[in-house]
């Protein structure tokens, strides 16, 4: 918010019989950066949500030919402008004579000169450039306004998705270790653009595993920076204009702008939950619905699994389905699996059976070893799949941080024979898991003691919960978003306890609307912050 104090003055002609006149900006609305201009005295104006940079184009724009054609050649000038946030200068009662030209100033005249021109060249810009279409439609995402809203309200947070808990030792103990050998080149200067030879070879060996075939590690595995940009590259490496993504909803949120982004058209197909489901596997594929929405312009099928944000893990009977459609027409596969370690038996994780040769598949070391400020993922595939991704990568950000590469790489050679033949020692097989399971449980007894319906997952880390009982009495406000977003936003600043709304994993408002019973939550957190939120939950379940 930016606090804008306008005061100038308007030095009429001499010959002028008017008396001077001094005016003032009012907003037309406080939610809209729309100024009118107004007879009056000077005035502090409060211009919500609005910047320097926002006032000033106004200026420019309405303001400066108003006054000219109202006065004709009448000076005037601004003397006091102050900011909150984005100071530009401070005027303190400068006066510019009609007469004269001289300055009347608490200042000097050489610091009010250099503050007019900064203000005068601000003002006076045309230069107003339009960005690329293909950003043009992409508001702030859900993040933004609810991580905004949990840090003003001061929220227990359980709607971000990361631990709060410290990272595992042993893993930052050995990046540590590399920070204090300063003379290991190969720790701290540029390694190979297309993943650190540490970190593929290691990956390499267990994908292999994972897949029963035989990955090469300097042809088969990309390490970007964190998964996200891993699926970025996916889909501008192989979606041309027009061409048709099938998107499993809900959706996590980052796939519809970054299919729109590569010119391609994302293709909802919504999963159906029956009336009172009380388990994420109730989360279900109507697969005829999915055929039918293939056309020649269908390229390529998204699978998230586990999946964000219902927990659903997805049965082998489900993905033998998902690969049969994709061979029978022909699709790419891109295979979202960063919580692959959040399954409570690591036997559990079924990768699609004889798919190797269709499928990009993306992990994440942030999620494997709860790091994910690391930012370090990959693509996993067959080298003509991988190679569109390469060529964007290595014209981006050419290679990733090696010291973080090393100490992943060091971390799964570490745990890696643990998890094939000592899982009860293996952080990655029972380690994980087992934390996950204990805050999995204590999240849905919570829930249940504040009058939700907790929908509990098969996987990962995130929880939907049904709010449909508190819903009549609280009489919350009608708004223009799905009633889900209003009770979050209810839920944060009233009760200081934050979700998402995860109306905002679908495209269709009629969709949205009807998924908006729900909120979800993360429940990998410290015990101090599931506690916090558990004295939430229980006032809650009482009033």
């Amino acid at each position: 918010m930016s606090i804008v104090r306008l005061s100038y003055y308007l030095s009429l002609p001499t010959q002028s019989a008017e008396t001077t006149r001094t005016h003032c900006l009012s907003p037309v609305a406080s939610t809209s950066p729309q100024y009118r201009v107004k007879s009056g005295v000077s005035a502090d104006l409060l211009v919500a949500n609005t910047s320097a940079t926002t006032f000033f184009r106004f200026l420019n724009a309405n303001l400066a030919n108003f006054l000219r054609k109202l006065f004709k050649n009448t000076l005037y000038n601004i003397f006091t402008l102050i900011f909150s946030h984005h100071t530009l200068c401070s005027l303190e009662k400068c006066v510019v004579s009609a007469e004269n030209g001289s300055v009347l100033s608490m200042l000097s005249s050489k610091t009010f000169l250099n503050l007019v021109r900064t203000s005068r060249s601000r003002m006076s810009s045309t230069f107003a450039p339009k960005p690329a279409e293909r950003t043009a439609q992409h508001a702030a995402s859900i993040w933004v306004e609810f991580t905004t809203l949990a840090a003003e309200t001061k929220a227990v947070n359980l709607g971000q998705g990361f631990p709060d808990s410290p990272a595992p030792k042993f893993v930052t103990d050995l990046l540590e270790n590399l920070s204090k050998q300063p003379e290991l080149t190969a720790a701290h200067q540029y390694t190979r653009g297309y993943g650190h030879p540490m970190l593929v070879d290691i990956l390499a060996k267990m994908y292999s595993h994972f897949y029963s075939v035989q990955v090469d590690p300097m042809n088969e595995v990309l390490v970007t920076v964190g998964a996200y940009l891993s699926l970025y590259y996916a889909f501008l490496g192989w979606i041309n204009k027009g061409d048709e993504v099938l998107i499993i909803e809900p959706a996590y949120d980052c796939y519809y702008p970054q299919v729109k982004f590569a010119g391609g058209v994302p293709v909802p197909v919504v999963m159906n939950l029956a009336d009172g489901a009380t388990s994420a596997s109730q989360f279900t594929i109507d697969f005829e619905d999915m055929e039918k929405k293939i056309n020649g312009k269908t390229k390529m099928l998204v699978i998230n699994n586990p999946h964000n944000p219902t927990g659903k893990l997805f049965t082998r009977q489900e993905l033998e389905k998902l690969a049969e459609i994709a061979k029978k027409y022909n699709l790419i596969v891109i295979a979202d699996e960063v919580y692959e370690f959040h399954v409570w038996d690591k036997n559990d994780m079924v990768r699609l059976p004889g798919m190797y040769e269709r499928t990009i598949s993306i992990g994440s070391a942030g999620k494997a070893f709860s790091v994910t400020g690391w930012k370090l993922g990959w693509a996993v595939g067959p080298k003509q799949l991988l190679e569109p991704l390469k060529a964007i990568h290595q014209n981006c950000v050419f290679t990733c941080s090696s010291p973080t590469q090393m100490a992943i790489a060091e971390a799964f050679r570490l745990d890696w024979p643990k998890f094939l033949n000592d899982p009860k020692n293996s952080y990655l097989a029972t380690g994980l898991s087992g934390e996950l399971r204990g805050k999995r449980d204590k999240l849905a007894k919570m829930l249940e003691e504040g009058n939700f319906r907790p929908i509990i997952p098969d996987a990962g880390y995130f929880m939907l919960a049904d709010y449909s009982h508190l819903k009549e009495g609280l009489k919350l406000a009608s708004e223009a978003d799905p009633d889900d977003f209003v009770f979050s936003r209810w839920l944060c600043r009233e009760k200081k306890l934050a979700v998402i709304p995860p109306s905002a994993f679908y495209s269709s408002r009629a969709e949205k609307d009807k998924n908006s019973h729900m909120v979800r939550l993360c429940y990998f957190k410290k015990n101090e912050t599931l506690d916090a939120a558990e004295v939430i939950l229980k006032k809650l379940g009482k009033e």
